[in-house]
């Protein structure tokens, strides 16, 4: 006689499927309207990244410290890392792709060329579109209050005064860089 029995299976729970909403989204970017379903937490730079790949716009820190994600959402500079992509609904936003009209690059854009105001790149679009703002913010009236203005921008590399000669040139200043007695040299960084 077996005196060994079978278990019996045990009772298979039912597979938990969750739902997770989410929300309309209606914007205008680079010009074109964008309808779209985006979850609650999706920040702007990942919308901006990872759905609409438009990724000029970069993730550097995600905390909002480095600038490399500066967009353009009504005209003003904001660091789409911080700041919730269901925000945005019916709002404005430019990103470094829409600052040339076609094949014609944005005054800025050729100032950052003829400046040699990057080095590896990585900053430049956040740099780009937060010199962008600051222009149409109409507050720096000085080379030193440009500076000041564009220090949430980071650049590992070191070219700020070339990122300053740059946007100081597109705003029509006479004198370019912060001390006229110490010049530098482009693509390096003064000690």
């Amino acid at each position: 006689m077996d005196t060994t029995r079978a278990d019996p299976a045990p009772p298979q729970a039912a597979p938990i499927t969750a739902v997770i909403p989410s929300y309309p989204l209606q914007f205008r970017l680079n010009g074109e309207q964008v309808d779209t379903q985006v979850e609650a937490w999706v920040t702007l730079l990942d919308l901006l990244r990872d759905k609409l790949e438009l990724t000029g716009t970069k993730k550097g820190c995600d905390h909002g410290q480095c600038g490399a994600c500066t967009v353009l959402v009504d005209g003003k500079r904001i660091n789409s890392c911080l700041t919730l992509a269901v925000m945005q609904n019916g709002k404005e936003i430019t990103t470094v792709e829409g600052l040339a009209q076609g094949e014609q690059l944005d005054p800025l854009q050729q100032a950052f060329i003829d400046n040699d105001a990057f080095q590896c790149g990585y900053c430049t679009p956040g740099q780009l579109c937060s010199a962008k703002g600051l222009i149409a913010e109409g507050q720096a009236r000085t080379v030193a209050e440009v500076r000041e203005l564009m220090s949430g921008n980071i650049c590992r590399c070191g070219a700020y005064p070339q990122i300053v000669a740059a946007v100081t040139s597109v705003m029509g200043m006479k004198q370019h860089q912060d001390n006229p007695e110490r010049p530098y040299l482009p693509g390096t960084v003064p000690a």
